[in-house]
């Protein structure tokens, strides 16, 4: 066996000659703004990896799916992070998928390489991560829709913009909140820089403004009342939880993966490091499995927080360890380290954050009912 062996296998498998492509440059000019790694995974077909095979796409397993991030989460973190929230959207177009024209959009997706963003996780301090920044007005045909995602992967290279509205109802009926659809190229939109950290600064994520985009009801798919978790919105929360968590272990096994290879340390360090990112990588695989249930609720969403966190903590401690054994002198010669050191603790700034849902966690642990603030 060899460290992230699995994870290659996996990757190879589905996008032969993707690692040595992306290996031609260095670490560092792959994770610069405007590199060429999101363009060479929509050259290998990688929009399609999720979509099932029925509909023209790859249809690997969420198992495979968590492999083939850890690996390109060694290979190129911004990448992983961009092609997470892709990943992410166009399974969440799978789970509402009840039309033709729904499925159309999959076929299309698979058939043209469409990058798929996403619009639904909302970085602003103090607000629900489930709730909507989008400015919805109704009108005829459709709905008129404005606001400011930021930031936004894959803002310079999407084809199509997934983003959560909630919708006034009409005579007296209550909001719902709905997923919109929204082409690239719709009249109204705009895209701004924002992304000002050199760390992870491939993954494209600047900002988005849309002003009085229309967005016609075809594109519109409702989800049902604002204040409750459907099966779509859980299935989405939890396919996003775990394939960031893969990417960012991928980063810290990129560290782990030197210290094995330089042999640096002794044994017993060697084998603790794999120890934490193996134990880590079945903890993602295991929770996976509730994907397979028909239905998922606060149950699966919440056990597979509980795992998440648990990444986000070995992933600290496995990317520190392995840094201090690779050493003092390799921290001087090479900014490489440096880079997947910082990269990797990224995990803890996707929302929700550990710190703002413990008290909703502590609740629910003690049998009361969970709430994702």
């Amino acid at each position: 066996m060899h460290f992230l062996e699995d994870e290659h296998k996996a990757l190879t498998h589905f996008f032969p000659g993707l690692d040595a492509m992306l290996t031609r440059s260095s670490l560092l000019e792959r994770e610069k703004h405007g590199s060429s790694s999101i363009a060479t995974f929509r050259e290998f077909g990688g929009p399609a990896l999720l979509v099932a095979s029925k509909h023209g796409g790859l249809g690997a397993t969420v198992v495979e799916a968590l492999r083939i991030q850890r690996a390109i989460g060694s290979l190129s973190p911004s990448l992983a992070v961009a092609t997470t929230m892709h990943h992410f959207s166009v399974m969440t177009i799978v789970e509402m998928a009840r039309t033709e024209q729904d499925l159309a959009l999959l076929q299309d997706i698979a058939r043209h390489k469409l990058y798929v963003a996403s619009g639904f996780a909302e970085g602003r301090t103090d607000m629900n991560i489930l709730s909507s920044y989008l400015k919805v007005e109704r009108t005829e045909g459709g709905l008129l829709v404005s606001g400011s995602k930021k930031p936004c992967s894959l803002s310079a290279s999407m084809n199509i913009l997934t983003a959560s509205a909630l919708v006034p109802g009409e005579q007296g009926e209550a909001d719902k909140l709905a997923v919109l659809v929204i082409p690239a190229d719709s009249a109204g939109m705009e895209r701004r820089s924002y992304w000002n950290n050199w760390v992870l600064s491939g993954a494209e994520s600047d900002e988005l403004l849309l002003n009085n985009v229309f967005v016609p009801n075809e594109y519109i798919s409702y989800l049902g009342e604002s204040d409750t978790i459907d099966n779509v919105q859980a299935k989405g929360f939890i396919w996003f939880e775990l394939l960031i968590s893969a990417s960012y272990l991928g980063m810290a096994s990129a560290l782990v993966e030197r210290v094995i290879s330089s042999k640096k340390g002794m044994e017993t360090e060697r084998t603790l490091l794999a120890i934490e990112t193996e134990s880590a990588m079945s903890a993602l695989e295991g929770v996976s499995q509730v994907l397979a249930q028909a239905v998922c609720g606060e149950r699966e969403v919440a056990r597979t927080l509980l795992v998440r966190y648990g990444v986000q903590s070995a992933t600290a401690r496995i990317s520190a360890h392995a840094a201090e054994l690779l050493g003092g002198m390799n921290f001087v010669n090479s900014s490489e380290t440096t880079y997947l050191l910082a990269a990797s603790r990224g995990l803890a700034f996707h929302p929700p954050s550990r710190i703002n849902i413990s008290a909703s966690m502590d609740k629910y642990l003690a049998g009361k009912s969970f709430v994702i603030g």
